[in-house]
């Protein structure tokens, strides 16, 4: 039993060897901040060698980014009604989740050049609030959505890089909810104000829809 212990805290040659290929070393974590649609911090996690003669990587990126939500004065009229008083304050926020498949490409610049591809789901939220005005409301949506772009990975050490991507998202249009009033694509709205549609909402209201991407962090090997 000592013997056995002592192998196990010590190591032993040709154990590298025979990790299996689910082992810590095709694991890699990042972190990374930049822009998309506003001030972006997103983590990662990936999988290497998915299959032993395809050279395929998955990506799994959950992302929190702040961003404008749109217009108060518009959203106020559109989701509530037509009430000027008050000092007009706003916030904004996105959660992201996305999945990726990527592949190395030589035309992508870096030590290391990838073309990935995969979908997107996105949370929008934007906070209206009215100081003196006794108005404070959410308006929310929420969106599938596809994504398209590279990353490029420049070796600083042993198990870390350097990491830059850059893409561009799509979505297409999704119920906004505002108060008791909703807005959607297919004009099935609920309680909706005056004469407004899913377009005015749409115009007024900064939710996903084409989005770039550009993002800087460090990415790390796990294992050895």
């Amino acid at each position: 039993m000592l013997a056995v212990a002592g192998a196990l805290l010590v190591g032993v040659p040709g154990a590298e060897a025979q990790e299996s290929p689910t082992s810590r070393r095709n694991f890699v974590v990042g972190g990374m901040l930049g822009f998309a649609d506003g001030l972006s911090l997103q983590g990662q996690f990936l999988a290497r060698d998915l299959a032993p003669s395809i050279p395929v990587e998955a990506r799994l990126r959950l992302g929190f980014t702040r961003l404008d939500p749109g217009s108060s004065s518009e959203a106020r009229r559109i989701f509530i009604n037509n009430a000027t008083n008050g000092t007009p304050e706003k916030k904004g926020r996105v959660v992201d989740l996305d999945l990726d498949l990527l592949w190395p490409s030589e035309s992508v610049p870096g030590d290391q050049g990838y073309w990935s591809v995969g979908v997107r789901h996105s949370r929008f939220r934007g906070n209206f609030r009215y100081v003196g005005g006794n108005e404070d409301f959410d308006v929310t949506s929420a969106h599938w959505g596809l994504g398209i772009g590279t990353e490029s990975r420049f070796v600083i050490g042993s198990r870390t890089w350097l990491v830059v991507d850059a893409g561009l998202d799509w979505f297409p249009g999704a119920r906004l909810q505002g108060h008791d009033t909703s807005y959607s694509p297919d004009g099935d709205d609920v309680n909706p104000r005056e004469d407004y549609q899913y377009g005015d909402a749409d115009d007024a209201i900064n939710q996903p829809k084409w989005r770039p991407v550009l993002l800087i962090g460090v990415q790390r090997r796990l294992g050895g």
